[in-house]
C-alpha cells in the first residue's frame, strides 16, 4: 500500500453561482467518505441557502472576508481566522463584501449533497 497521495489535479465542482470549488480529497475526487478538503474562491455578492449539514465544517480564510449566520448569529471572519461549525447546526455562508474571499473548507465526514440539507 502506498504511504501517501499527492493531489495534483483536484476535482473542480461545477457551480452556477460563480464560486470556484476545487476538491482535493473527498467524495468527488478520491471517493473518500471520511473527510473532504477543498480550496474555494467565493466572488463578491455570493451566498448559499441556509443548510443544516450532517457533518462538521472547518473554514480557514486565506484572503478577504466570509460571513456566517450560525443558528441566528452573524459572524464575519477575516484572513488568518478560522471557525469550526458543529454538525446539525443551521448555517448560511455568504460573501456580501466587495472583494472575493479565498478559503479552505474541511468537512468531517466528507461533504455530500445527501448530507448538506439545503433549504429551498
Amino acid at each position: 500500500m502506498k504511504k501517501y497521495t499527492i493531489q495534483k489535479s483536484p476535482f473542480v465542482v461545477p457551480t452556477t453561482d460563480g464560486k470556484l470549488i476545487e476538491e482535493h480529497f473527498g467524495n468527488a475526487t478520491t471517493k473518500e467518505p471520511k473527510i473532504s478538503i477543498a480550496h474555494m474562491i467565493a466572488p463578491s455578492g455570493w451566498s448559499e441557502p441556509f443548510q443544516t449539514p450532517e457533518f462538521e465544517e472547518y473554514t480557514y480564510v486565506i484572503r478577504g472576508k466570509k460571513q456566517f449566520v450560525v443558528d441566528g448569529e452573524t459572524i464575519v471572519l477575516q484572513a488568518g481566522q478560522s471557525i469550526k461549525i458543529e454538525k446539525n447546526v443551521r448555517v448560511q455562508y455568504s460573501n456580501p463584501f466587495k472583494e472575493e474571499c479565498e478559503y479552505i473548507a474541511i468537512c468531517l465526514p466528507a461533504f455530500s449533497m445527501d448530507l448538506v440539507n439545503r433549504e429551498e
